[in-house]
């Protein structure tokens, strides 16, 4: 294995550690993974929701945990995590995957 190449068993071992906060067992343990992925150091997570109404913070805190679990493991360049099966889907996707703007973009003035 190369150093560029990423550890899927370190990534699976990241992702046990994930809970969920509501019911406090990890979400391997409950089959939540629907795909994980891992092409040229991008990840890609999948999951499903326990319930369509799961209350929205659990699912964005839950969609964090195994992002930032998984950002840190060698090799790792970028990772998208995606939930489905909950009401609010879209906009926990977005938030979690949103990317921050370039600092030296942000701290230019607007062109005029």
């Amino acid at each position: 294995m190369s150093s560029e190449e990423v550890d899927m068993k370190e990534i699976q071992r990241e992702l046990s550690k994930v809970i969920d906060p509501e019911v406090g067992v990890p979400i391997v343990e409950m089959n939540l993974i629907d795909k994980l992925d891992v092409k040229d150091g991008s990840v890609d997570i999948q999951y499903h929701a326990t319930t369509p109404y799961c209350p929205p913070i659990f699912a964005l805190k839950i969609s964090q945990d195994l992002k930032s679990s998984v950002e840190h493991v060698k090799g790792v360049k970028s990772v998208r995590v995606t939930v489905s099966g909950h009401y609010l889907s879209d906009a926990v996707n977005r938030q979690v995957n949103k990317t921050a703007a370039p600092a030296a973009a942000a701290a230019q003035p607007p062109s005029q």
